[in-house]
């Protein structure tokens, strides 16, 4: 069993650390908090070993309560892989201590990609993280955009990718982020750094982002252009795109007109925490104008890199290859509904 430690028990910690439980190669050894509150209780009733991320700060989980197992150097000296799912820039600040430990460690989109060996997304380049000592799972933007280029890429080929992203303000939690009753250019200058993000996955590809803020938690919503080598058609575009697990291909039948129903889909179907892992894709949208090709698709900025850390930790490790990998990861997860 590969033993996972779990730097950060927040938004995408939890999400991992869950995912880890169930699969059957894995376990998790134990996560890690910066302080006490809901999320470190809760990490204690799921039966995770908790351990201070801070240890000057380890007082504070006796004053509230909370038993932990000690230091967090302590559980990544014990671990196989660590994935770091503290906020942008303090996986960076972590570095160091897994390099001490001689500790492989999985970084989320916020870090700049000069912070591990390669940037990662399993359906693309799975092969490149393989016994890499630090790897770092693309954003969550980066993670949607890169599951459509890939099968696109492959039986096409793409000469250009124009992406209009509209973004959320905020995770629901997060109270301090806006906007409030606004639109943003974010930024306001071209291209986002999505583009360049994608580039780290897709060198060669030719790719122009866009992006702005709206008040908005739910989701993401992206308007996809992509200029391919030759003429296609729509349905056989829709029929190539509907055989990748992770992109959901949402049929007109079940009358989802927005990134609410689709969180209330999720919810009714059983998903954990109301998440979608895959790129909602609007089978309707999917539609062509030459070499042209169109759609919109909608993205869980919460969930839809947690299969990605999954495969990630597979690949550094060594245990399965990208094929055995994602089979595994989706049938543990009921991923592809």
């Amino acid at each position: 069993m590969i033993q996972v430690a779990v730097n950060g028990y927040g938004t995408i910690g939890k999400r991992v650390a869950d995912a880890v439980r169930a699969q059957p190669d894995m376990e998790v050894l134990g996560v890690a908090k910066t302080r006490p509150n809901f999320e470190a209780q809760s990490a204690l009733d799921r039966g995770y070993p908790l351990y201070a991320a801070i240890e000057d700060r380890a007082d504070q989980f006796a004053d509230a309560g909370m038993e932990i197992a000690g230091p967090v150097t302590d559980l990544v000296e014990a671990a196989d892989v660590v994935v770091d799912a503290t906020p942008s820039g303090i996986g960076a600040k972590n570095k160091a201590m897994y390099d001490e430990y001689a500790t492989p460690a999985l970084y989320q989109g916020g870090e700049d990609a000069n912070v591990a060996d390669v940037s990662f997304n399993a359906r693309s380049n799975f092969e490149d993280a393989v016994d890499a000592d630090h790897v770092r799972v693309v954003s969550c933007n980066t993670t949607g955009l890169s599951r459509v280029i890939a099968p696109l890429q492959e039986a096409y080929g793409i000469e250009k990718v124009r992406a209009t992203l509209v973004r959320r303000g905020g995770d629901p939690g997060q109270t301090s982020r806006g906007p409030i009753n606004d639109i943003l250019p974010n930024p306001v200058t071209i291209p986002s750094h999505h583009g360049p993000d994608v580039n780290t996955i897709f060198p060669d590809v030719d790719i122009d982002t866009l992006g702005m803020k709206v008040p908005a938690t739910l989701m993401h919503v992206h308007s996809l252009n992509v200029t391919l080598s030759s003429a296609v058609d729509a349905a056989d575009v829709r029929d190539h795109l509907a055989d990748e697990d992770r992109l959901f291909l949402v049929p007109e039948s079940l009358d989802i007109d927005g990134a609410g129903k689709l969180k209330e889909y999720a919810h009714d179907v059983g998903r954990p925490r109301g998440d979608l892992w895959e790129n909602c894709i609007w089978e309707e949208s999917i539609s062509t104008e030459g070499r042209d090709l169109y759609l919109f698709q909608a993205i869980h900025q919460e969930s839809d890199v947690v299969p990605e850390n999954v495969d990630a930790i597979r690949a550094v490790t060594g245990a399965a290859d990208a094929a055995e990998s994602i089979e595994t990861t989706n049938d543990a997860m009921d991923i592809g509904r």
